[in-house]
């Protein structure tokens, strides 16, 4: 044993290493060779990124919408308005009003959603009806679920997922107005940011029988689940287009023969005397506080006022919208 210690000691003081082995140059040659480039986030199954692409996917394939996140890129604008949710593709309108006058028009629908036990009218039997006839995926869910679907906004219910809406061009909403064969009417609103007097405006436009309203493309509301909760399914029937620039657009209406009326407090002429009611038309209404931009009052061939009461009120955009196509229906009747 002793002799086996003596020998075990010298050996380590020759500078032979515990379990060294001789010529070890090419052993660790593999270790150096690397595994490759570090995979792409959503490729590892361990990271967040890899599960929201599989939830992606899924939502992708079966119709329904995943967690809620906006996918890596997507436009994330709309997300968490009030009264529904934008995804890069998708968005859901709740409200049986919304629903039903959105599937009458005949919008495609990605996926219909009602509410498990729901209390049954004649609009949900219709909606049901048309779902199935159209043969649209037809979901019961939780009510939970259409919660979370719709961010809390009052659904009664029922629910449908809608591609984002498709935008006109300016140029388009006259040729609207060709095709029913009566005097162009439009309405521009400029600089209204909230989508909720968006859907105000289309709801008179369509009451009144304005053949489009036409918004800017920036700083401006657009067709969002919010809006077609107010608009109470006008945003099916009213087309909305966009333009690039608001004041060039309204230059070219003006050369196509389009009087353009702005609507603002300070206006010089009273409501009742609306100049060019029975001509072709474009009513513009301005954000409620600062009214019409500089520019585009410069484009006004008049600028109308709806008297009030009290000097310290004003009209949103929907009250104010609404009141004028309804002088300039009176005098074109």
């Amino acid at each position: 044993m002793a002799g086996n210690s003596q020998r075990r000691g010298a050996t380590r003081k020759a500078g032979t290493k515990k379990g060294a082995r001789v010529g070890t140059g090419g052993h660790s040659r593999r270790a150096l060779e690397g595994k490759g480039p570090t995979p792409k986030a959503e490729d590892r199954p361990y990271h967040v990124a890899h599960k929201r692409k599989v939830e992606a996917e899924k939502g992708a394939t079966s119709g329904r919408p995943s967690s809620g996140r906006p996918a890596a890129g997507a436009s994330r604008s709309a997300a968490g308005r009030k009264g529904g949710r934008t995804s890069s593709t998708h968005e859901i309108v709740g409200g049986r009003n919304s629903v039903l006058e959105a599937l009458r028009a005949g919008i495609p629908v990605s996926t219909v959603y009602i509410a498990s036990r729901l209390e049954a009218d004649d609009r949900t039997k219709e909606i049901v009806s048309i779902a199935a006839d159209a043969r649209y995926p037809l979901l019961e869910v939780g009510r939970a679920e259409l919660d979370r679907l719709t961010d809390g906004a009052v659904h009664q219910g029922v629910a449908i997922q809608v591609p984002p809406y498709e935008y006109l061009d300016p140029d388009d909403l006259l040729d609207t107005a060709e095709a029913s064969q009566t005097t162009p009417l439009i309405v521009a609103l400029d600089g209204v940011t909230d989508p909720r007097n968006l859907g105000a405006v289309l709801r008179s436009a369509g009451a009144f029988g304005a053949h489009g309203v036409l918004v800017p493309e920036r700083r401006a509301a657009g067709v969002t689940a919010s809006a077609w909760k107010v608009s109470a399914g006008a945003a099916a029937r009213v087309p909305v287009a966009r333009a690039t620039n608001l004041t060039r657009a309204l230059q070219e209406l003006r050369a196509a023969g389009v009087f353009v009326v702005g609507l603002d407090a300070g206006g010089d002429v009273p409501l009742a005397d609306l100049p060019f009611a029975t001509d072709p038309l474009v009513l513009v209404v301005g954000s409620e506080g600062k009214g019409l931009s500089r520019l585009v009052r410069e484009q006004c061939d008049a600028i109308a006022s709806i008297p009030i009461a009290s000097a310290v009120e004003s009209l949103n955009a929907g009250v104010a919208a609404g009141i004028a196509l309804y002088e300039v229906a009176r005098q074109r009747a």
